[in-house]
């Protein structure tokens, strides 16, 4: 299912196959996708897996990233893994406890000032002497993010959920899902797709700002500082893909401020799920979501990073 070749020899710390757990949030019971705890703390492992095993399937010896944090970890991470060379961009106000774990696995860190687009553009100069592993731009992040959809089909039994709630920044975890669920209806072992309810942060809402207009793709917003670091994305790369694959399941897009997150995040602790504020987004959703989920329906949760990234 996935495009590494036969040959090849996969890079792997063990990620995937995340618990899948009900908990009762707000009265009501849900199916939390615990994606926290892969290799490195966050879902952008499935991902990782597959760009390192076929960077090294290429025989490339360094690669160069962008990111506020937990993509870039998870390169640092699979890298090392990997004997390559990794150097990564990061905006110098990333929190200090994610730029301590890219840093600890061997990766140059190298921080940017000014809003997280510096950094990426920082990246892709550099990227005219080695390999761009953007997990923004690469398509073959998106293979391995489609694996999430693929586990939650077999932890169902063999069906879908009527609904998945995930944070979106970029939104390669989302168009993942929307691509696996969507092989999934092609290969005939299910009949319809899942809604895909994407949630933001208030102070950085390109996605929500363009649902609520009608517009096909995301206009470029001024992020305002939030908690939710991890979705503080101004200008979206996959911004017409999200919006397709959001009115495609019949989705829909909201957008909490940083006191419903930081609550949120207290009832996840509570329930023993201990989760950065990025992922308490997605919990702190389903209040705004009452009155379109129903109670009887099976909604999963997608908890995408560690706590322990943010402290």
């Amino acid at each position: 299912m996935l495009p590494v070749p036969e040959e090849a020899e996969v890079v792997s710390l063990g990620e995937g196959f995340t618990p899948l757990l009900p908990v009762r949030l707000y009265g009501a019971c849900v199916l939390c996708k615990l994606e926290f705890l892969a290799p490195s703390g966050s879902f952008k492992d499935r991902g990782t897996s597959v760009l390192v095993s076929m960077v090294r399937a290429m025989g490339t010896d360094e690669v160069v990233e962008d990111s506020s944090g937990n993509a870039a970890a998870s390169l640092a991470a699979y890298c090392a893994r990997a004997g390559i060379r990794a150097r990564i961009f990061v905006p110098a106000h990333a929190s200090a406890a994610k730029l301590a774990q890219i840093a600890v696995y061997g990766a140059t860190v190298v921080p940017v000032d000014g809003p997280r687009e510096n950094s990426a553009l920082a990246a892709q100069e550099a990227a005219r002497d080695a390999y761009y592993a953007s997990h923004n731009y690469n398509p073959l992040f998106l293979e391995g993010t489609k694996t999430f959809a693929y586990e939650v089909w077999e932890q169902l039994g063999g069906s879908v959920p009527d609904n998945v709630v995930l944070p979106v920044g970029n939104g390669s975890l989302l168009v993942g899902a929307y691509r696996g669920f969507g092989d999934l209806k092609a290969a005939g072992l299910v009949e319809r797709l899942p809604r895909l309810l994407a949630v933001q942060a208030e102070a950085c809402a390109p996605f929500y700002d363009a649902y609520r207009r009608g517009l096909e793709e995301p206009q470029p917003v001024t992020p305002h500082e939030t908690v939710a670091e991890g979705i503080c994305i101004a200008q979206p790369t996959r911004g017409r893909q999200v919006l397709s694959a959001i009115r495609n399941t019949g989705g829909a897009v909201v957008a909490v401020d940083d006191a419903e997150i930081r609550s949120a995040r207290a009832v996840l602790a509570r329930a023993g799920l201990y989760v950065e504020p990025t992922s308490a987004t997605a919990a702190a959703a389903l209040v705004k979501l009452n009155k379109m989920i129903n109670a009887e329906e099976v909604t999963v949760v997608a908890l995408t990073g560690h706590g322990l990234k943010s402290v």
